[in-house]
């Protein structure tokens, strides 16, 4: 039995592109592995801690090894109970919507809460940084709205997929990874045509997965 956990950055419900191509992956996953167990983690349910003034100086302090207040204290463990959230599952489902080139600012608040020193990854002068999280896997679905691949600049740049993909590799240390794209350009003719092959990608992703 695995343990699968869906990071949602989306915050549109029934209106959302990636949410539904999450939602035919997992329905195709389930079929396949009957006794896995599938969880959620919506990032706008308001469980994520703040990562501010304090948290940044109590995660100095720890790593200094010296002793936090007890403000610190409650928001470091605060931080540190989502880091192993994260960490108890075996494999990762991201849906990402790209925001203004990126991605969603709740999603990068969650990488900011994970990515601590020693948890997430070892960083040595020498080579840098290393994830910890080797051997486990990863579906992320991309979705866009303007951009593509391809289009002018005008049209966006991609910071999301490069951004994130290099978080997952460098920082997280999960090199076995899986893509769905639904690049639907606005203007495009083919949005009804790109959507079906996108499900029928996540679909198929998630039975192999």
């Amino acid at each position: 039995m695995s343990r699968l956990l869906h990071i949602s950055a989306s915050p549109r419900g029934a209106h959302s592109e990636s949410l539904a191509l999450a939602a035919t992956f997992l329905d195709a996953y389930r079929a396949a592995h009957p006794d896995d167990v599938v969880d959620t983690f919506d990032l706008w349910d308001g469980t994520l801690p703040e990562f501010g003034p304090v948290a940044a100086d109590a995660k100095m302090a720890a790593l200094a090894g010296l002793e936090l207040s007890a403000e610190q204290a409650a928001v470091w463990n605060g931080a540190l109970a989502v880091v192993e959230r994260f960490k108890s599952y075996d494999n990762y489902l991201f849906s990402v919507p790209m925001w203004n080139h990126g991605v969603p600012y709740v999603l990068k608040h969650f990488i900011d809460v994970v990515s601590q020193n020693g948890m997430l990854f070892a960083i040595d002068p020498s080579v840098g940084y290393t994830g910890l999280l080797s051997g486990r896997r990863a579906a992320v679905i991309y979705t866009s709205a303007v951009y593509d691949h391809g289009v002018e600049p005008e049209f966006g740049r991609d910071f999301q997929e490069s951004f994130f993909d290099y978080w997952l590799r460098y920082s997280a240390g999960i090199t076995d990874i899986v893509t769905v794209p639904l690049r639907q350009n606005l203007f495009s003719d083919t949005a009804d045509n790109d959507r079906a092959a996108a499900h029928a990608l996540a679909r198929d992703a998630g039975k192999s997965f």
